[in-house]
């Protein structure tokens, strides 16, 4: 019997609905990407800053190609507005979904997805104020004499892209290790059995991420190894608190 039939949604609903979310998030999306534009240079000097503040006085960037000083802001509108309209693109995901799920799995996915998008921020956050000061110093500090350290603003902004997303995609490391747990492929004792091998996964994975230096690879590998230890508390929170529910439900059904 067909969605039609017993009076549930269709398949042609559900593409509609489909539609109609991926409409609203990209409408979005762009809504604010347009609002950005104006800002773009901005917000260029904005993410400049950590590396100015450590160049030899009169340094500065520079634009090797003829087209940089315009499309290198442009890039990083874009990408500020999708890390900025993250929340209102999940919803949209979230608000698709959602109807399917039984509240159980509401209840815990909902928690999931915006831990995960605070620890993307935090991962952010993190590479802004504390990674790129300290990788720039180094940078300068290793500098050879004679050499002026004059970057790219395309060679820049692709460079602290790249530190961005690493750190913020490395910082979902405990919500990773929960989804494992819930769908029953590790377990708390294990992952603690494990944790030899996963701190030296851990600086394999962030030595190949980062740029090839050594303070920045440390400043993700150190963060990852604590979001580990982070994630097998949440883990066994977690257990305990579905044993703690299990237990009540057949005690109600005893009872019953």
């Amino acid at each position: 019997m067909d969605g039609a039939e017993n009076g549930g949604p269709t398949l042609l609903d559900h593409l509609v609905e489909l539609r109609a979310r991926l409409l609203r998030g990209v409408a979005g999306l762009v809504l604010l990407f347009v609002a950005l534009l104006p800002f773009a240079n901005r917000l260029y000097g904005w993410l400049a800053q950590p590396l100015l503040d450590k160049l030899p006085k009169g340094g500065q960037l520079i634009a090797v190609e003829v087209a940089s000083p315009f499309f290198a802001p442009i890039k990083l509108a874009f990408f500020v507005a999708l890390v900025v309209a993250m929340p209102w693109l999940l919803y949209q995901a979230w608000a698709f979904v959602a109807p399917g799920l039984y509240r159980r799995e509401r209840r815990l996915a909902f928690p999931l997805l915006a831990s995960a998008l605070t620890l993307f921020y935090a991962g952010c956050a993190f590479a802004y104020f504390i990674v790129l000061p300290a990788v720039f110093t180094f940078l300068n500090k290793v500098t050879p004499p004679g050499v002026a350290m004059m970057t790219d603003i395309n060679a820049y902004l692709d460079f602290v892209l790249v530190i961005f997303l690493a750190f913020g995609a490395s910082f979902e490391l405990p919500v990773a290790l929960v989804i494992l747990v819930l769908l029953g492929w590790v377990t708390p004792t294990q992952l603690r059995e494990w944790r030899g091998y996963a701190v030296v996964g851990i600086f394999v994975v962030a030595a190949v991420i980062t740029p090839p230096d050594v303070v920045s690879q440390l400043l993700l590998a150190l963060p990852m190894v604590a979001l580990y230890e982070a994630g097998i508390l949440a883990s066994r929170a977690l257990v305990r608190s579905r044993s703690r529910e299990a237990a009540a439900t057949a005690r109600d059904d005893r009872r019953a």
